[in-house]
């Protein structure tokens, strides 16, 4: 409950982030996440330094009404860009809505995982998920598609918070199905 109500997405993030060998093994333990058919319909590519200009430049060379800087500086907001593609299995028994759902609490868990390791991170989606020359450019499947990057990093300047969120009141949101008897 503490990793839940603690965790706050980070827009500014510098270095250290995990290196490659920590992300895989944070990882291995977000992929125990609910997943019916244990298909990961799921994969990461991890973009660091040079070649989040070559993502950025994609981006804005797709994007002529935009800012080039403005888009490059969004692309470059933390020492790494961790790009999920949903990869689902097409035709399998288990339903495409079941595999994006695996695809979500996996990132959720990694997203814990990396606030318990004290890294913070931000789930960023928009322009990146709906790119044609990015998905290109990231040599993606025909049934894959972007579902954003989660930008990793140290959180600047002070700390975020750590005192817990004010749980939800939930009770609108809630139900007891009876069943009459009669």
């Amino acid at each position: 409950m503490t990793a839940v109500l603690t965790r706050r997405s980070a827009s500014s993030l510098s270095e250290p982030a995990p290196n490659d060998e920590e992300f895989r093994y944070l990882l291995q333990g977000a992929a125990t996440a609910p997943d019916h058919g244990q298909l990961r319909p799921w994969r990461w590519i991890l973009v660091r330094g040079e070649q989040q200009r070559v993502l950025a430049d994609c981006l804005a060379a797709e994007s002529p009404d935009a800012a080039p800087e403005q888009i490059r500086r969004s692309v470059l907001r933390a020492p790494l860009k961790a790009v999920l593609v949903f990869a689902p299995r097409t035709g399998h028994k288990v339903p495409e809505w079941e595999q994006l759902a695996a695809a979500s609490a996996m990132t959720q868990s990694l997203m814990l995982l990396l606030h318990s390791r004290g890294y913070g991170s931000k789930w960023r989606t928009g322009r990146l998920c709906t790119s044609p020359a990015l998905a290109e450019r990231l040599g993606l499947g025909a049934a894959e598609r972007l579902l954003g990057a989660l930008d990793v990093g140290t959180v600047e300047g002070a700390a975020l918070p750590a005192e817990r969120r004010a749980p939800a009141d939930v009770r609108a949101h809630l139900s007891v199905f009876a069943q009459d008897a009669g």
